[in-house]
């Protein structure tokens, strides 16, 4: 699997304990689909720094499968409903329902360690990619 990814995009918050770390996966059904839908997770991206809650995020693309995503980083479930709920990522998630799947996966970690984070979210996307994972979410400690 060949992923590209963003550099890290720092949140307004420094982890210091516990976080919960959220990765999705979005496969589009069509090829057109995945410069804009792309395109419209950089135009999120941009307002991280702003975002309560968030402790950071990449952004990842796999061209030849059709697929992108992000890797984010929260303090809590709270943080991660509110950006879910977000206006902005509620209009993006609208324009791009019916032009592919979604796929989340979620997990604790007790520390925020970046190489740590992005090696298993690698492997969650791998285990997506070769179709045993779907709309997977485990908010386990």
């Amino acid at each position: 699997m060949a992923l590209l990814r963003t550099a890290w995009r720092g949140g307004p918050v420094r982890a210091t304990g516990p976080v919960l770390v959220s990765v999705t996966d979005f496969t589009c059904a069509h090829a057109l689909d995945l410069p804009r839908a792309f395109r419209a997770g950089m135009v999120l991206r941009r307002s991280w720094p702003d975002l309560e809650g968030a402790v950071g995020m990449w952004l990842w693309t796999d061209l030849r499968r059709r697929r992108c995503g992000s890797v984010s980083v929260w303090t809590g479930e709270a943080a991660l409903r509110g950006f879910v709920a977000w206006p902005p990522h509620v209009a993006v998630m609208r324009r791009f329902r019916r032009r592919g799947t979604i796929r989340a996966d979620t997990w604790w970690a007790d520390a925020f360690e970046p190489a740590e984070t992005w090696a298993r979210a690698e492997r969650v996307l791998a285990q997506a990619g070769a179709g045993a994972a779907s709309q997977v979410t485990d908010t386990s400690r």
